[in-house]
């Protein structure tokens, strides 16, 4: 599906919905989705990484499911995982979870670590995480 933006046109790859049951059905397609789309070695596996880790956390904190959306854009592919948990405060630690008190955010510093873009709006009725890699 084409759609008409700001910047240009994207092209939506991949809808799912997801429940902790079929994460690693979630991951291979977003894996196989990102590779036909030219992303390639290192920054593949950091971006199905990161999707992971978000998806994960929509499995265990916010209710036990979940939406993504995979989006191609101009020069990124861009990854929005929602969820209608109970909301979170979106702060991401700085350091590694666990080295500075922290207990919680390992996925969210993790996806930040190794994505081009990290963005999260989240309330009271759920939350929304996106996340690009730039396809060079």
């Amino acid at each position: 599906m084409r759609l008409s933006g700001l910047e240009g046109s994207e092209t939506v790859l991949l809808k799912r919905h997801f429940t902790g049951a079929n994460l690693s059905v979630l991951r291979a397609l977003v894996e196989d989705t990102a590779a036909a789309e030219g992303l390639a070695g290192v920054r593949l596996g950091e971006f199905t990484l990161a999707v992971s880790e978000i998806a994960n956390n929509a499995v265990e904190h916010a209710g036990g499911r979940g939406r993504l959306e995979l989006r191609r854009l101009t020069d990124e592919l861009e990854c929005r995982i929602t969820d209608n948990g109970p909301g979170f405060t979106p702060a991401i630690p700085e350091l590694l979870p666990g080295l500075d008190d922290t207990r919680s955010g390992r996925g969210l510093w993790l996806a930040r670590l190794v994505t081009d873009r990290l963005s999260i709006a989240a309330g009271a009725t759920g939350a929304a995480v996106t996340l690009a890699m730039r396809l060079r």
